[in-house]
């Protein structure tokens, strides 16, 4: 079985990421969110990379629509 973790940590955990996020400039975060994009991107299959991209595609179009409904 696994072991659960304590919340107070994991807490914990969470404000010193929003403290770190918060001290770092931001091109210093848009590097570090490339590097982490680039390895979760590596694992996927083309395929599996294909159907994230039409997806994204979709909402775009979305977006654009209801951009010009309200104008």
């Amino acid at each position: 079985m696994g072991t659960k973790k304590n919340p107070n940590a994991v807490a914990l955990g969470k404000l010193g990421g929003i403290a770190r996020a918060q001290s770092l400039s931001e091109k210093k975060r848009s590097a570090i969110a490339k590097k982490g994009a680039a390895a979760r991107n590596a694992r996927l299959s083309a395929a599996e990379r294909r159907r994230i991209a039409k997806l994204a595609v979709k909402a775009r179009e979305r977006k654009r629509k209801q951009s010009r409904k309200e104008n």
